[in-house]
């Protein structure tokens, strides 16, 4: 890069940096420029005073102040072009200019001892060295931005005050110029450690700017790569769950129906492969649906004793089924908490799921405690508990402690991972405390509030029960377009004695109404090839059919219209739906066989 400034202690400072240095300069220059005039004022009151002829030094006011005027236009126009010329080309421009105006001003102000009266007093003559000192001295700060502007501004003042002092000062010239010239010595001295330290700023202030847009960049980048892969699970979350949904009820109906006992170990393990697949589709689609909410997450009043309870009553089947018991504590006044109902929920059905899983003995228990002015959301259990040298990493995603791998290879060490973004996105405290071979505590730490809504919050069932497949009797309709999944709903519907017509459109649903079907359960999907919308077609259902019982079914998981639905009252199930949710739903929906 070629340097404007052609000085080789700048010339790794970038065009940007060393037009504020020119500015820098330019100003300091002007106001000094400004400043002279008013000086040679006080010396010509002084030379009246002295009855000394005035002529020459009003002549030089005169001069200065109509320079002054010149260099007040040119800087104007200087500070036009500044938002209309290129940085290079202002410096191209105006640097010879600035260096040109700090020698002819050098010459100026050092003329000043020259046009003075011929004998005026010792006095006199000291006091105007010393000011013209004053300038130099001020200028050694403010020029040295730019050392070739400075350097053409002392030699050419105080090399012709040097030259002067001769002439002006008598018998005691030697003493003053050797006095000056010592001064002169340690006034460069200062200019060369002020431009010195003024380039190390300079720099400084270049490495930040650099390191700051470097990790804008890093930033920036990061961003694209989170929102692409979190776009991705977005708009390949329905294609993707469709086959797991399908292969889910297959093995449930192929296990329902096999008669082979040699088979129940390869079945047995087939299913619980396509349950941890499950379950780690479900936590890689929680961890991106809560990737996606804002940053700054708004607090609402959320009620705890409902939440709580409806934790309890989903995951009491699985409890009772494992020998576990699963139990409340919730104080006696209302608990009503500062947060968000769905990080909250997400977080409390994850604690809940982990502790059921890793508890082989005694129970889980979810408490609510007030301590001061918070609220503690916490959930004990008797399970295997957590080492001391595995607590740090317990919240780190796909962590998994060793015990935990001993009696559970299913899991992906994600469930943890999402509550600690949840607390993150709430800005709360989420902690936990364990004796490993006795139990863990977990819990979530929320600002208490005084206002108590007026509804509870509706919550709806996400986690698998894992209860025992009775049969069931009954009729069930479900809407769906994909030939698999429909496939596979009908052999797990049929394994479970359940009389099932699968339609792909509204008016083949409304057909089978007409030929005389009667469904006591729903089951709709969303998205559907024919671009009808599924929530419109499930509430023209229960509009006909007001007894029946229903859901939405879908694999969109950021649906305008499903949240719609479920702020509306209705349920909505995210596919890969788990067979267990399934059948504990249509055993309320239907009379059980």
């Amino acid at each position: 890069m070629i340097n404007p400034i052609s000085d080789k202690t700048t010339q790794d400072i970038n065009p940007h940096s060393q037009l504020r240095m020119l500015n820098h300069v330019l100003a300091r220059l002007v106001f000094s420029i400004y400043a002279v005039p008013f000086v040679g004022i006080v010396f010509a009151i002084w030379l009246y005073q002295l009855h000394l002829p005035l002529a020459p030094i009003v002549c030089w006011i005169a001069l200065y102040f109509l320079a002054a005027l010149i260099v007040w236009l040119c800087h104007r126009h200087y500070r036009h072009k500044l938002s209309t010329t290129t940085e290079t080309a202002m410096l191209a421009q105006w640097l010879p200019w600035v260096n040109r105006l700090a020698l002819l001003h050098g010459i100026g102000l050092s003329s000043l001892i020259a046009v003075t009266a011929i004998n005026p007093s010792f006095d006199f003559i000291l006091l105007l060295n010393i000011s013209i000192a004053a300038i130099v001295a001020a200028n050694a700060t403010h020029l040295t931005p730019l050392l070739g502007a400075f350097q053409r501004f002392f030699i050419s003042c105080w090399g012709i005050l040097l030259l002067l002092i001769p002439w002006r000062y008598g018998d005691t010239w030697p003493i003053i110029v050797l006095l000056n010239l010592l001064y002169g010595f340690a006034i460069y001295r200062h200019a060369l450690t002020s431009h010195a330290l003024f380039l190390q700023q300079v720099r400084l202030e270049e490495d930040s700017i650099l390191l700051a847009e470097q990790f804008r960049v890093a930033k920036e980048e990061a961003e694209r790569a989170l929102q692409d892969k979190n776009l991705f699970l977005t708009t390949a979350s329905h294609d993707l769950r469709q086959p797991i949904h399908a292969m889910g009820f297959l093995i449930e109906a192929i296990i329902h129906k096999n008669r082979d006992t040699l088979l129940n170990p390869q079945l047995h393990d087939l299913q619980q492969s396509v349950r941890s697949l499950h379950l780690m589709f479900n936590s890689l689609l929680d961890l991106t649906i809560i990737e996606n909410k804002a940053v700054n997450v708004p607090k609402t009043e959320v009620d705890l004793a409902p939440l709580v309870e409806s934790i309890v009553t989903l995951f009491r089947e699985e409890a009772n089924s494992r020998g576990l018991t699963l139990r409340s504590r919730l104080p006696r006044q209302r608990c009503v908490a500062l947060g968000d109902l769905s990080l909250i929920k997400q977080s409390l059905i994850n604690l809940t799921h982990n502790a059921l899983r890793y508890t082989q003995q005694g129970g889980v228990l979810i408490a609510v405690r007030l301590r001061g002015k918070d609220w503690l959301l916490e959930v004990w259990d008797t399970g295997i508990g957590v080492a001391d040298a595995e607590k740090s990493q317990i919240f780190s995603p796909f962590y998994r402690p060793e015990l935990a791998w001993r009696i559970d290879s299913a899991g992906h060490g994600l469930g943890l991972a999402v509550v600690a973004r949840c607390a993150k996105l709430m800005k709360v405290e989420c902690a936990m405390s364990s004796i490993e071979g006795k139990g863990s505590r977990f819990w979530l730490r929320l600002p208490a509030s005084d206002t108590v809504p007026v509804k509870a919050p509706l919550v709806m069932d996400k986690k698998p029960f894992l209860v025992a497949h009775r049969a069931l009797s009954g009729t069930c309709l479900v809407v769906d377009d994909d030939p698999l999944v429909t496939s596979a709903w009908i052999s797990l519907m049929q394994a479970w004695g359940v009389t099932v017509r699968c339609v792909a459109s509204a008016q083949e649903a409304f057909a089978e109404l007409e030929s005389g079907f009667s469904p006591q359960a729903i089951l709709c999907d969303q998205r559907l090839r024919s671009g009808e919308s599924g929530f419109d077609i499930l509430q023209e259902l229960f509009h006909r059919l007001p007894q029946a019982s229903g859901a939405m079914v879908s694999g969109e998981f950021n649906s305008a219209i499903l949240q719609q639905a479920e702020s509306e009252g209705y349920m909505v199930l995210y596919k890969p739906l788990e067979p267990s949710q399934l059948h504990a739903l249509l055993s309320q929906w239907l009379n059980a066989g």
